[in-house]
Parts: structure tokens; sequence; C-alpha cells
């Protein structure tokens, strides 16, 4: 175990169990860094602050995981971690119409740098730590053993991939050991309708389920309105609004394939009688950069728009650029909606905090000359805590508000 010496006066949010130390944090490591391994955090005094994972490989040099000094985060520690977790999402099992939710959601639980998505019998992780990724064995044998699924996919994040030093793939393992799984098809339930997915996806999970609760709340709003579905993805939202009464979704997305994907989801969903018939009539799709097409669609034809782009900001030195290209498209979208409209704004940036969403879409109200009234504030769901020392768990924000001209 390494011993890791802090800096003066670098140890205030540590001992608040804030997880993350960064190297300008540390004054030195004994023995000399060879490999990633336990560590025992002191500061610069020599008081004992916790224990951690240490990896001069990763971005973030040492995550901290237990700050009491009798208790070594060992394997059985992670172990402990896993399996409390699960018992925290005991409500979200046994639900055949709701079967997709978040099992582990990184820090929050305890374990850093691992999302963990249950998609009926089937479970992915999406990697984002060496600390995650050097366990993994660990992880997915644990998970295994108590959960029984078929499949569990290991998806490396490829936001992180390259700062820590991490294999851009995909790894697929049955309860046999077998790993030729990448052709085979998922089918699972988010609140009674039907989604099929690629178990070769590389798109993070493939789907978000950190939605759940916000598609329903939208949902609500939809009946005879006119909709547009911005950064759709596979249409998720728009299955919803079709649910919900819609006269027509638009759907904008960068991608072709997925658009092809959402219809498709229309078509099962049809075929079960989750969303009304004739739901294919209504919806349109188009593949385009969503930010330039926003400048181009009719004015005044939407009743209700939904603006859930990907992540513009993974790291605080994306911020300033990432909250212009938010205030622009919530800006556009003001202009463009009917006077009364509402509009369904997210942001999935941790480094973009509420308040600070909150902030741009007020500075755009005034560039779209309009007022605007916030009638909802929206987040991620129960499976998705957020952690009070941890304040980049809160990484999902939303409002609906309504324009008024």
């Amino acid at each position: 175990m390494y011993t890791v010496t802090l800096k003066p006066n670098k140890e205030k949010q540590l001992i608040k169990h804030h997880p993350w130390v960064f190297s300008g944090a540390i004054d030195k490591i004994e023995p000399k860094f060879t490999s990633g391994a336990l560590a025992r955090v002191l500061a610069n005094d020599n008081s004992f602050i916790a224990y951690g994972y240490y990896d001069e490989k990763s971005h973030i040099i040492l995550h901290l995981l237990s700050w009491d000094e009798k208790v070594i985060p060992d394997d059985s520690f992670l172990v402990n971690a896993i399996k409390a977790a699960i018992l925290r999402r005991k409500d979200h099992f046994n639900k055949s119409l709701d079967n997709a939710f978040r099992l582990i959601h990184g820090e929050a639980d305890f374990i850093p740098g691992l999302a963990c998505d249950v998609y009926s019998s089937h479970i992915k992780l999406i990697i984002s730590s060496r600390y995650a990724y050097n366990n993994l064995d660990l992880i997915k044998n644990t998970l295994f053993s108590l959960l029984k699924p078929e499949t569990i996919t290991a998806i490396m994040d490829k936001e992180y991939a390259k700062a820590e030093s991490l294999p851009q793939k995909i790894l697929y393992f049955d309860k046999n050991g077998s790993t030729d799984l990448a052709s085979s098809t998922i089918r699972f339930y988010e609140s009674g309708i039907l989604y099929e997915m690629e178990n070769s996806n590389s798109q993070k999970s493939g789907f978000y389920c950190d939605q759940r609760d916000n598609r329903n709340i939208v949902e609500a709003y939809c009946q005879d309105k006119v909709v547009l579905d911005a950064c759709s993805y596979t249409g998720a939202f728009t299955l919803h609004a079709l649910r919900g009464g819609a006269i027509s979704v638009d759907a904008l997305d960068a991608s072709e394939s997925a658009l092809r994907h959402l219809l498709y989801q229309i078509h099962i969903n049809e075929d079960e009688g989750n969303i009304p018939n004739s739901s294919r009539e209504k919806v349109t799709i188009k593949s385009c950069d969503v930010f330039e097409e926003m400048r181009k669609i009719e004015a005044d034809k939407y009743d209700l728009m939904i603006l859930d782009p990907p992540k513009l900001a993974a790291t605080k030195g994306k911020l300033e650029n990432a909250l212009r290209a938010y205030k622009d498209l919530n800006r556009v979208a003001m202009m463009k909606i009917k006077n009364g409209g509402l509009i369904a704004s997210f942001s999935c940036s941790g480094s973009v905090t509420r308040e600070l969403l909150r902030q741009t879409i007020c500075y755009a109200a005034a560039d779209a000359g309009c007022e605007i009234q916030i009638i909802r504030a929206l987040s991620a769901g129960d499976d998705h805590p957020i952690r009070i020392s941890f304040p980049e768990s809160e990484y999902l924000k939303g409002f609906i508000y309504r324009v008024i001209r």
C-alpha cells in the first residue's frame, strides 16, 4: 500500500468526503509508483484522511474510498459496495413493464468510475476509471453471482478512455464465460414502452434510463400538441409524446441509424398496442446538425419542444463553449416556438450546474426578447442518487418552461 501525503491546505474538501484528488494536491508518495494500488492518504501534518486508489495513469490520480481508518477498501469492500447498491434499488426489480434502471451510479454509490445499468435480464457496465477497469473481473463475477443476468457487457467510456489509458473496446460475457455476444439483441420495457437495442451498441449504455421520470413528465404535456424532439437519439421522448396524444412529432438527430431505429421502435410499440395506431404517420425524422437545423425550422409551428443535446462539457475546460451552445440552442427555440409554448430543456454535462443552466436560459430569454416561466425543475430518477459530498453526481438537470412573447 502506498502512503500519499498531501500539500498543505489541500484536505479541506477531502475530509468532507469528496472522493477526487488531482496530482497538484499531492506532496509526495512512498514508495515510488509502479502500478495502480491502494493508498493511505495523509494530510501534510501526517493525520489520516482516507484510504484510496492511487494510479498515475489516471487523469484523477487518486480516488478516495474509505474515510474509516479501520476499514481498508479491499476486495470485500468493493463486493459490499455492490451489494449495498443493489439493495438500494430493490424496488426497481421484478417490474415486467419497467425493467430498465441504473444499478450502480459511480461515485454516488461509492464505486469510482463505474456505471451499471440493468435492461431486463441483461447488464451493461460503463467504465470510466482505471479503478473500475482493474477490478472488472471482481465486479463482473459479483454481479453474476448475485443477480444471475443472461449477459454482462462492459463498455469503456469514450470520453475518458484516453485520459484513463483504457483500451477502447467492448467486452461481452455470459454466465458460461462466452464472449461471442456482440450481435445479440436486448429487449426491455420502460414505463410500459418496449425498446430494443443491440448488445454491441457502443454509445455508452445504448439507452439513457436517467430520463425515465422526465419522459413521463413531458408526456403529460403532449396532448393535442405539435412536438419537436431535438437530439432525439432512438426516440424515447418521441414514443412518450405519441402515447401522450401528440398531433405530430418531428425528430431531429445527427445519427441516421438512430432515427431509423426510432421508426422501428414505433412499429413494435404499435404492434403491442403501447402507443396509438397510426403513430408512424405522425412522425417525421431528419438527420442533421441539430444546432444548425433549429435556425431553419418553421416559426410558430411547435407547441412543445424537447431539447436534449449530448454532453457538451465533459470537463470544466469546455464549460465556456458549452454554455454558449446551450444559450444559443435555447434562444433559437424561444424565438421559433409558438407564443405560450413549452420547452423541456436539458443538460447532461456535469460541469454545468443547475444554477448555471438556469442562468443560461435567463440570458437566452433576454436575447430572444421574451419572458419565461419555469413550471418544472427536472432531474434524474431515484436510481441516480446525488451524493451530497460529490455534487458532480448531479449531472442531469433540466427545466420545463413556458415562453411568453
